[in-house]
């Protein structure tokens, strides 16, 4: 495909997932090219490499963007900022009919995983990409919710502390309530959780993920099992260090032996439980951020989708 068959991006943010974005874009897409990288701190890393790698930058913010000579060629915007940055980000780029895959947790457009529910948001002006926790469990949610019904499902989220900056850090209660809500919206559970852990260990480990959901006690087994290997297989698509850490497992608990799901309620059923690992492709973060590295895949992989589409059409 040639340069001018491509969408052109630009990345707000130039920091470090904003900076791993980039490379991405620029080693993987096949529909885009990088058009523009957007700071605010002129002597950012983010904006160093983009210069040294022939992007054209600003530090002006969305204003520099607007006012960049080749604004006119961009399409698709990621947002790596703020919440409270995307909501000015997407009023401004509205207006000019650029489409914005939002990574950060302002959620002012419908989560999106693109394994799950791209295609019902191809042509939403804003799409979010929910959480890094929510882009790892989500998938395996809907994988057996499309087979057998989830009663409730609940995660664990552990990442490596170094590996959840400043921004992670003061915004857990959104992180646990946005990955919830998703899991019961995007994934399909009638009830979801979401519980994060920052892992201090050194070395740091992997982004690990637990899923735990309840179904009904007569669900096939080998059916939930299927579905899920399938799933992984296609998350791994976009993100090669995403894997099933053992086999799929299963327990049944019966009226006599219910399941405390809460304090105040227990339930009969089968539990699956699904354990996940992602490890990071190390291309600007390091190998252990599969947090990191798993949104910005997500975003890549959901712009791509977008792309293809507009090429077809």
């Amino acid at each position: 495909m040639k340069d001018n068959d491509k969408l052109g991006v630009a990345i707000i943010g130039s920091g470090n997932i904003g900076t791993d974005l980039m490379i991405k874009v620029l080693r993987n897409a096949k529909h885009l090219t990088m058009s523009a990288m957007v700071g605010i701190d002129p002597d950012s890393d983010g904006l160093a490499r983009a210069a040294r790698l022939g992007v054209p930058t600003t530090a002006q913010g969305i204003e520099g963007l607007v006012a960049m000579p080749n604004f006119g060629e961009i399409r698709i915007a990621f947002d790596a900022t703020s919440a409270g940055a995307h909501a000015h980000h997407a009023q401004v780029l509205r207006q000019h009919g650029v489409r914005m895959i939002d990574l950060t947790p302002a959620a002012t457009g419908p989560f999106v995983v693109p394994v799950v529910n791209l295609f019902e948001h191809l042509d939403a002006p804003d799409i979010n990409m929910v959480t890094c926790g929510g882009q790892a469990t989500i998938p395996v949610v809907h994988a057996i919710s499309r087979v057998a019904p989830v009663r409730y499902a609940e995660i664990v989220a552990s990442i490596a502390s170094r590996s959840a900056g400043p921004g992670t850090r003061a915004n857990i209660d959104e992180f646990t309530q946005t990955t919830a809500r998703a899991l019961e919206t995007v994934g399909g559970a009638a009830r979801g959780k979401a519980i994060i852990v920052l892992n201090p260990a050194e070395p740091p480990l992997m982004m690990r993920d637990t899923i735990y959901c309840l179904t009904d006690e007569d669900a096939d087994t080998e059916a939930i099992e299927r579905s899920v290997r399938t799933m992984v297989a296609a998350v791994a698509s976009y993100v090669p260090g995403y894997r099933l850490k053992q086999a799929v497992q299963f327990d049944r608990y019966t009226a006599a032996n219910p399941l405390a799901i809460h304090a105040n309620e227990r339930r009969a059923g089968l539990k699956v439980s699904v354990f996940i690992e992602v490890e990071g492709s190390a291309h600007y973060l390091p190998s252990y951020a599969g947090n990191l590295d798993i949104m910005t895949s997500a975003a890549l992989a959901a712009a791509e989708q977008i792309a293809a589409s507009r090429v077809a059409a």
